[in-house]
């Protein structure tokens, strides 16, 4: 299961009236506000990919400016993921190899870029 924090920001105009939405979505929980118009939620889900999905809900809804996660847990991947690192070599084996053309590598880590659904699927199904 994956818990996420998501900061949802409106005009403070419309507060009231994205909170009332955000409690009947169904995708999330409400948890507190403030007066300058920052809302807190948290989503749940199966995978990353569900989770994203629910997200997308939420940066849907009426008089949303933007909604970013901003702490995630997960409980079966987090697992599965610290297996993985553990039984890895320290420095990936790529460091090492003299004969591979930087050009070739791929770079993962600009997110602003990134198709995210597309990455979550795929980190769902590698599991890494």
């Amino acid at each position: 299961m994956n818990i996420s924090s998501i900061v949802v920001q409106t005009v403070p105009k419309y507060l009231d009236e994205v909170v009332k939405s955000l409690k009947e979505c169904e995708v999330c929980d409400y948890h507190f506000n403030d007066e300058k118009g920052r809302i807190i939620v948290t989503i749940e889900g199966e995978s990353v990919s569900e989770e994203l999905t629910k997200l997308r809900v939420i940066e849907e809804l009426p008089h949303v400016i933007a909604a970013d996660m901003q702490m995630a847990y997960s409980e079966d991947e987090l697992d599965a993921h610290m297996e993985v690192i553990n039984n890895a070599d320290v420095v990936p084996k790529m460091l090492n190899d003299d004969t591979l053309d930087p050009k070739d590598i791929v770079y993962n880590g600009d997110l602003k870029k990134k198709d995210l659904e597309g990455f979550a699927k795929t980190f769902d199904d590698k599991g890494k």
